[in-house]
């Protein structure tokens, strides 16, 4: 089996179309695999919105967008910063807003590059907890983050196709 390497690098503006592609490749995945019809994922609409957030994330001075690239070509995206809830505590804890690998790089280590580099972050900023959602039907990235530590924490909310996001959390040891 051969190795290719993974090189990490923060992101710019000028990624922002490939990142919007990678993490519309991923998602319609994902969720298509939920039930959600794959109209509701693919719109024109739905894809300005996605490309419209990442820009923001790149530009944003609170959040992080980091590049996971393979022979020079994004294999995944990772988007961290505060937390959106008001019952998470910003002062002791970092949302990892978004994972995305591209699909046909999954189960190749990105996905875990990318997670020791929101570890790394964390740590960083002298943070001490993560925390993040997960589409209750995405089994596949619910059984990535419990094997990388996470935990669900009991709080939920609505998520697409009628299956709700399940909140998770990660606590750091020293």
């Amino acid at each position: 089996m051969t190795s290719t390497q993974t090189l990490l690098r923060t992101a710019n503006v000028d990624d922002v179309e490939a990142i919007t592609e990678l993490h519309t490749q991923a998602r319609t995945a994902y969720y298509a695999a939920g039930g959600v019809p794959t109209a509701e994922l693919d719109s024109p609409e739905a894809y300005a919105r996605r490309r419209e957030g990442w820009l923001r994330a790149v530009r944003a001075d609170d959040m992080s967008v980091v590049c996971a690239e393979q022979a020079g070509e994004l294999a995944g995206v990772l988007m961290a910063g505060p937390p959106y809830e008001p019952d998470v505590d910003a002062a002791t804890v970092g949302q990892l807003y978004q994972i995305h690998v591209r699909p046909g790089s999954w189960g190749q280590g990105v996905g875990s590059r990318l997670h020791a580099e929101f570890v790394r972050l964390l740590r960083d900023a002298s943070l001490t907890t993560g925390v993040l959602e997960a589409w209750a039907r995405n089994s596949r990235a619910q059984g990535f983050y419990v094997r990388h530590g996470w935990r669900p924490d009991g709080h939920h909310r609505p998520g697409p196709g009628g299956a709700d996001y399940v909140r998770m959390r990660l606590r750091l040891t020293q």
